[in-house]
């Protein structure tokens, strides 16, 4: 009604036919999927801004093996461009849902008036053509009583944020002294009121604590949803600023996220000495005693016994002489050593999106053709 004031000023009385046809229900609907539909091109842009850092991160990283985790204890080695671009392929995902929703987000409810439509002689299709709209709405009722485009646009950025929150975490822990791995730059770190040693990756922690944010939006979004009658009701007018703040939160965890990426020096020589420990190349040994006809579950058993005697010698796979590894199964060979030490074992991962390094260069070669990296 503001607009509509604010236009009779400026030409007077042909502005108060603004509202023929129309409500503030389907007005202010429209508004709202226009504003979201923007919202998520821009959205679109940042996570393709974060994904062309980490494949740029990645890049700058060649060759570069790291112990790989599950439980949060050493598993088996991995190229670092190959957890760098699984981070890529999650973001791939949330930005495929965003484009989903986009899709059914963009339906028209203009026309629809208060709920029940109107009987003058509107063109519905033509108003939601020049708007950009697939097409007008089909049900009156449910053009303005739907939030499903917004509970699906806070869904898609929760899913975001929590996805936002591991990488955060991962970071967190990778620049504590206990691991060490990365270091980053003045640029992204802050010191301490008090102790003036500290290097703190404050920029990541709250990525990590603005998740609890936008999974609140959602929530929000979802309660105030719940067991409200058709068709529209004053509660509604409480679902903008969780979507805005939602919207305002995303943009700033990718940004910083981004950011991060581009100021961060992983610390290749703490790195490989960490290697050695956890005998990370025992899965290959294990893939090593199948390749000579042992079923698996026996060349589980076979490692496991040799993993013990390095522990009893404090030693690694690598170290045991060939008569030790005989002692514990006569099928071991010469050949064995060239499936020991986290070198030969990333050599022989193969299977299809493995951490290979042949299979990682072709990921990297998909990313940057996709991303448009020079």
């Amino acid at each position: 009604m503001n607009i509509e004031a604010a236009l009779t000023d400026m030409i007077g009385e042909p502005a108060k036919k603004l509202h023929t046809a129309r409500s503030r229900n389907d007005k202010v609907l429209t508004d709202f999927r226009l504003w979201c539909r923007d919202a998520i091109d821009n959205i679109l842009k940042s996570m393709k801004h974060l994904q062309i850092s980490l494949v740029t991160l990645a890049l700058k990283n060649d060759g570069l093996i790291i112990p790989g985790y599950t439980h949060l204890q050493r598993a088996q080695p991995v190229l670092l461009q190959h957890l760098l671009l699984a981070y890529v392929e999650e973001i791939e995902r949330d930005a495929g849902r965003l484009v989903d929703c986009r899709a059914r987000m963009n339906f028209c409810p203009l026309g629809a008036c208060a709920l029940a439509g109107t009987g003058l002689p509107i063109d519905r299709f033509m108003t939601s053509e020049a708007l950009g709209f697939t097409a007008p709405l089909r049900n009156s009722i449910d053009a303005v009583s739907d939030r499903d485009f917004v509970l699906e646009f806070l869904s898609a950025n929760a899913i975001t944020a929590v996805h936002l929150s591991r990488l955060g975490e991962e970071w967190v822990l990778w620049a504590s002294e206990e691991f060490g791995f990365i270091t980053p730059s003045d640029s992204v770190s802050t010191g301490s009121s008090i102790m003036p040693q500290k290097k703190n990756p404050d920029p990541m922690e709250l990525v990590r604590g603005k998740s609890a944010r936008v999974i609140g939006d959602l929530v929000t979004l979802l309660t105030l949803c719940k067991g409200l009658p058709h068709a529209y009701n004053c509660d509604l007018q409480e679902d903008k600023e969780p979507v805005f703040d939602s919207v305002k939160t995303i943009l700033g965890m990718l940004e910083i996220s981004a950011e991060f990426a581009l100021n961060i020096t992983y610390n290749r020589e703490r790195i490989q000495k960490a290697l050695p420990a956890g005998h990370l190349d025992a899965t290959t040994v294990a893939d090593y005693l199948v390749k000579k006809g042992v079923p698996f579950r026996t060349s589980h058993d076979i490692v496991g016994r040799a993993v013990a005697l390095c522990t009893s010698k404090n030693c690694q796979l690598l170290d045991l002489t060939l008569d030790e590894l005989r002692s514990i199964d006569t099928i071991f060979d010469e050949d064995v050593y060239e499936f020991l030490g986290v070198e030969n074992s990333i050599k022989k991962f193969s299977s299809y999106g493995s951490t290979g390094s042949g299979c990682v260069a072709s990921q990297l070669h998909y990313w940057k053709k996709k991303l448009e990296i020079k």
